[in-house]
């Protein structure tokens, strides 16, 4: 069936990118993230509501998640008789989508940057060496997360797009970059707006 391999991989990608980590995490200390904080289920909450080793956890799970959402996606286009590098981009894509918008939780999640930095990881980790860097200077030097990872998203996009230009990633590799991005900007609308206003929460006050 023609796309078949396209839809089983968006679909294996969105289901393994809803696992709600943070939440499962979050039982072992009896604690919900949602209820707290930010209410969001990633990284940064985590450290706020469970800790620095949950936190760390949390953080491994979610770009696991991403990672093997894009192995999933490789390994069914070729159960399927595709060579086609699509699907295992497009299921890192709903991956990210997944973890913003779980199923399993009503439709609430994180922000989808841990679990784009391990898609991305798992397609071209080249792209990782600069969104790295940024997000770590941005968030060094203005001790907001928000913006590190809004930066970072940037970053991807660019990055991919620059080892397109040099012959290093596909096509498949600049539209996955270029949708997380856009992915985890959009989940940080809330972020824009408090940054704007001077309100935005800095790592390490709350």
């Amino acid at each position: 069936m023609p796309g078949a391999d396209l839809l089983a991989a968006v679909l294996a990608g969105y289901l393994l990118g809803a696992i709600p980590s943070g939440v499962m995490i979050g039982r072992v200390r009896g604690v919900d993230p949602r209820g707290s904080g930010s209410g969001r289920i990633g990284t940064t909450n985590a450290l706020r509501t469970l800790g620095p080793a949950l936190a760390v956890l949390v953080l491994l799970l979610d770009l696991g998640k991403g990672a093997l959402a894009v192995l999933a996606g490789a390994w069914l286009a070729d159960a399927l008789g595709s060579a086609s590098a699509w699907p295992a981009a497009l299921a890192g894509v709903a991956a990210v989508l997944g973890h913003i918008r779980s199923v399993f939780i009503g439709f609430g999640g994180g922000r989808g940057v841990a679990t784009g930095g391990g898609a991305m990881l798992a397609l071209a980790p080249l792209t990782m060496v600069p969104v790295i860097l940024v997000f770590l200077v941005l968030v060094w030097r203005t001790r907001y997360v928000s913006l590190g990872s809004i930066g970072a998203a940037v970053t991807l996009s660019l990055a991919a797009a620059v080892l397109y230009a040099l012959d290093l990633a596909g096509l498949p590799v600049v539209v996955a970059a270029a949708s997380i991005g856009v992915l985890v900007i959009l989940s940080h609308a809330d972020n824009i707006e408090r940054l704007r206003a001077g309100t935005e929460r800095k790592l390490g006050h709350g």
